[in-house]
């Protein structure tokens, strides 16, 4: 029961993260300066980035439902933390801002953190760690999409 719980909230903080990222970068990806940009030939169509990371938020949930049940360290709980800011403020950075190279740099760093807890924690979750492998993925693409607006434009 408190790991259902835990899943809960885990999913009602990331898709809160979701919401303010959402709203925080305008029109994002339908804006007239995004839809202008020299964009790299792997950027997936638009549709691809709901489902991506409505698939994403939910396996990271249960990811870090099951992290806080095995370790609720101060670790744990400031890397969830920066995450969080990361993935929200990249939205505002980019899209909303049009600075893609402070883009560029959020992202990696969301990229690295992702990395941490997948890394850092697999002795721990063992196969459970498959649950932020999607995340760290989507990041790894994200971020690349990112250079590229940044690098041909």
């Amino acid at each position: 029961m408190k790991l259902i719980k835990l899943i809960i909230v885990f999913l009602i903080i990331n898709f809160a993260a979701l919401g303010i990222g959402s709203w925080l970068m305008d029109n994002g990806p339908q804006s007239e300066w995004y839809t202008a940009l020299n964009q790299a030939p792997w950027t997936p169509p638009g549709w691809v980035f709901g489902a991506a990371w409505t698939t994403i938020m939910i396996c990271f949930s249960i990811y870090m439902a099951y992290l806080y049940l095995k370790l609720p360290s101060t670790k744990v709980k400031i890397l969830f933390l920066i995450q969080f800011i990361l993935n929200v403020i990249w939205n505002y950075i980019f899209f909303n801002q049009h600075v893609v190279g402070l883009g560029l740099a959020v992202i990696t760093a969301l990229t690295i953190v992702v990395g941490i807890f997948l890394m850092a924690f697999k002795n721990d979750l063992k196969a459970k760690t498959l649950l932020i492998l999607p995340y760290f993925v989507w990041l790894c693409i994200a971020t690349s999409l990112n250079a590229y607006i940044l690098l041909n434009n």
